[in-house]
């Protein structure tokens, strides 16, 4: 029984399961955002394209640019682990945007989704992408 408690308590950053933790989360979560949002701003849903709000009234093309980009492309870059903190950084533009402009007013139940994407984006943005991930490729070379 203390082998046991021992194990399920103990914490460890060390050996591979934090790794594909992080690949499987960064994977998932970036699919839900492009599946969720991204696909809706450009209309390929099956649905009608979504208005992009402009909260800090930015040039329209600029903000419908950067709102898809946000939502579809870094995504993308984040799935591969591909420069991934420097993508991170316009998701959590975005989202932060959205949870602290958009919807500040709104009840908790309409701002729990941009708060969820932000603190998911900000964790991933703060342990980095893990060793399954291109920016590891990278690193090693550069080291070597």
């Amino acid at each position: 029984m203390k082998k046991f408690i021992q194990k399920v308590t103990t914490v460890s950053l060390e050996g591979n399961a934090i790794h594909y933790g992080l690949l499987v989360f960064r994977i998932l979560l970036s699919l839900e955002l492009i599946v969720v949002h991204g696909l809706k701003k450009v209309g390929l849903c099956g649905c009608e394209k979504e208005q992009i709000p402009n909260p800090l009234h930015f040039p329209e093309a600029f903000n419908n640019l950067f709102a898809i980009a946000a939502n579809l492309v870094f995504p993308l870059f984040v799935i591969a682990g591909l420069f991934t903190r420097l993508t991170i950084l316009p998701v959590l533009a975005v989202t932060l945007t959205g949870y602290f402009v958009l919807h500040w007013s709104d009840p908790l139940i309409i701002r729990d989704m941009p708060y969820m994407y932000s603190l998911s984006f900000l964790l991933l943005l703060v342990s980095g992408p893990g060793k399954y991930s291109i920016d590891n490729l990278i690193n090693k070379k550069l080291l070597q």
